[in-house]
């Protein structure tokens, strides 16, 4: 194979597929990517961990003769990265990468490119059809609930529904748990499998879909094949990956039946309140105590040996006193997804039970309190 890349162009496809190269792997060629040219098809780079696969078109790409080769990972991308040059010729010679600029080349020891696996791309006849804005939306405010480390369940990626005319995700880790609704549209209904189970993305490829779609992309696309795998489509990419094996817990069970008390409270003062009342928390003594009470909520915390504190937020509350406890990590992580400028509706039982957070986009969050010893 011989082109001539534009640099850029290549470099930013690397950037996006090297999150999916293994640093280590039982086969070495999976720590490398592949580099596909073709004049008719277009320019694709691939990389794969067997689990967790991408597809990248490269732009700027000149081919001379169509081919393939693998590229060594670090050695490529520091290249690419510290050339000066606009644009690199990439050929191969024998079992060599000959990588020339216009004051440098490089020659690179290269693997036999038929022996890198497959990875598939989208050929799906029937899919779901969502906005970049809200899938990233949705990837942002469920992914950090999950518990990669899980063997019970299976909390290591989001829960995935689809309706007609709706794409649901959701994550947990038994602590909390983050839901989101989003519009979404089907293509080919009658062309589609009916589900048999409850597909659950990993988050490793969550985060790398996330990482290739911008809010202003076109619309991506989102098939489910026999409940084993989902292929995604971009702009300019295909990610596809296994889904997580096990059960996802029935997460309907976790939303309160009634709630008693309610209060509205605007997002970022409420964050930099809950980020003040932790400065002073320890892994020993984690909790913050919130008093919900007329006009005002007081998040106070103590520990042994770090102090104590206290921060009053005004809100306009009007229901009984509540004062419930919660680790201020699992309040922060889903706060600064939210925009600032939002509202968060807290619906409120008591001390024993868990409090609900959501927001006027459908986005639901539910934490369990911590028990305090009295």
């Amino acid at each position: 194979m011989k082109a001539l890349c534009n640099r850029e162009g290549l470099l930013n496809a690397f950037a996006m597929v090297t999150g999916v190269a293994p640093t280590r792997s039982p086969k070495p060629i999976l720590q490398n990517v592949k580099f596909v040219v073709d004049g008719e098809d277009g320019s694709t780079l691939l990389a794969t961990d067997l689990e967790v696969g991408i597809r990248h078109r490269v732009l700027g790409v000149q081919v001379e003769e169509p081919g393939a080769v693998i590229l060594p990972t670090l050695k490529v991308g520091s290249i690419l990265r510290t050339s000066t040059d606009d644009e690199l010729s990439i050929e191969t010679v024998d079992d060599q990468i000959l990588i020339r600029g216009r004051h440098s080349e490089f020659k690179l020891p290269s693997d036999n490119p038929e022996h890198f696996p497959e990875v598939p791309d989208f050929a799906a006849v029937s899919y779901h059809v969502v906005s970049a804005t809200d899938l990233r939306r949705l990837i942002r405010r469920t992914s950090f609930a999950t518990d990669p480390e899980s063997t019970r369940y299976a909390l290591g990626g989001c829960l995935i529904e689809f309706t007609p005319e709706s794409l649901t995700m959701v994550g947990t880790d038994g602590r909390r748990l983050a839901r989101m609704i989003a519009p979404a549209d089907i293509e080919n209904p009658d062309a589609a499998p009916s589900p048999t189970g409850s597909p659950v993305v990993p988050v490793k490829a969550l985060k790398i879909l996330e990482r290739n779609i911008n809010d202003d992309d076109p619309p991506v696309h989102i098939a489910i094949q026999s409940d084993k795998n989902v292929l995604v489509r971009t702009e300019n990419a295909v990610i596809y990956s296994r889904l997580v094996e096990g059960r996802f817990p029935r997460y309907q069970d976790v939303f309160p039946t009634h709630v008693e008390n309610k209060v509205s409270v605007e997002v970022g003062p409420l964050r930099m309140a809950v980020e003040q009342a932790s400065i002073v928390t320890s892994e020993e003594s984690r909790g913050v105590d919130f008093n919900f009470s007329e006009g005002v909520l007081r998040l106070a915390s103590q520990a042994a040996d770090v102090g104590s504190s206290h921060v009053d937020l005004p809100i306009g509350y009007e229901g009984k006193p509540v004062e419930i406890t919660f680790d201020p990590r699992y309040l922060t992580d889903a706060l600064k997804t939210l925009d600032d400028a939002s509202t968060v509706h807290i619906e409120l039982i008591d001390s024993k039970n868990a409090a609900v957070f959501k927001t006027d986009d459908r986005y639901t969050y539910v934490v369990m309190p911590l028990t305090r010893e009295r």
